[in-house]
């Protein structure tokens, strides 16, 4: 049987902060987001698609503004996973947009992986921000008929207590997407304290996700987190996903329609084994990978 994240209401408005756990409970709370921010391209209208199809390919005066505008949002956040993200080419104004939202929210570490590059036209990546020193970063090629998918593994800490955190964009068709789970699945096998977020392009209650849930501890997404299109969500395919070793106080969608996703919240208390260090640095400090794989 499947674990269910139980206790947790989810809702499609901010998380207010929480409280921070007592002192000498031993525990330590983790605030996490996952946006596909579509390289910061505004869509807000099934139109946009063919009307602002240019700004895949060529710079805009607005970007900037949206990147600004989502470097508020997840200003917040601990650790943050993004999808669509731009890693510098004609179309960003040859700017990292990982790099360039670390420094304008203030993360202290970051890493872009670049999955499909494109050269001078579109480097698209994934991105991660974090206030806490990862100890190892992989990066993972994924699976498809098509390539240029991939997933990002960034390790926490070191042993049984290491935290690992995955990182991914799925594939649109269902039998790429399952074999991607499955190499997912087998990169997670034998941790005992999992996250993985992204854009999984698929429903809770799919193939896919059933694959992943019964090769993995992981446990079932929330019911009724639609993030997809943000100005009228109708599907929940952006996920953050436990183990159960990971207590689950809120999860939600945020209300801030800029990409045509919508960013997904999730505060997590980490057991006491698990002692991260916050950096105080606001220095821009580019994770050096450790490793490359193909899955």
């Amino acid at each position: 049987m499947n674990k269910t994240a139980g206790g947790v209401s989810p809702g499609h408005v901010s998380v207010p902060p929480l409280e921070e756990p007592r002192r000498g409970d031993g525990q330590q709370r983790l605030r996490l987001l996952s946006y596909n921010i579509q390289a910061g391209i505004s869509t807000s209208k099934y139109s946009h698609y063919i009307t602002h199809s240019w700004k895949h390919i060529l710079p805009c005066p607005k970007r900037l503004d949206n990147l600004d505008r989502i470097a508020d949002i997840i200003s917040d956040f601990d650790i943050v996973g993004l999808q669509e993200v731009d890693g510098g080419s004609l179309r960003s104004g040859f700017i990292n947009q990982t790099e360039y939202l670390s420094l304008q929210a203030r993360f202290p570490f970051w890493y872009d992986q670049t999955n499909r590059n494109l050269g001078k036209l579109a480097r698209h990546s994934l991105g991660l921000l974090s206030h806490y020193s990862p100890s190892a970063v992989k990066e993972i090629k994924l699976p498809g008929m098509i390539p240029g998918r991939g997933a990002l593994c960034v390790r926490f800490g070191h042993g049984e207590s290491a935290l690992i955190l995955v990182v991914m964009h799925l594939a649109l068709g269902r039998r790429a997407r399952l074999r991607q789970l499955d190499c997912v699945a087998e990169l997670l096998h034998g941790h005992k304290h999992v996250i993985v977020l992204g854009d999984l392009n698929c429903g809770p209650e799919s193939m896919e996700m059933d694959s992943l849930l019964r090769r993995t501890e992981l446990c079932a997404p929330a019911q009724g987190l639609h993030t997809f299109p943000s100005w009228h969500p109708q599907r929940c395919i952006d996920h953050i996903l436990t183990s159960p070793t990971l207590k689950v106080q809120s999860v939600a969608v945020l209300n801030h329609p800029i990409s045509d996703h919508l960013p997904i919240a999730m505060d997590v208390i980490l057991p006491a084994e698990i002692r991260l260090h916050r950096s105080r640095s606001v220095a821009d400090y580019s994770l050096p990978v450790v490793a490359v794989a193909n899955a």
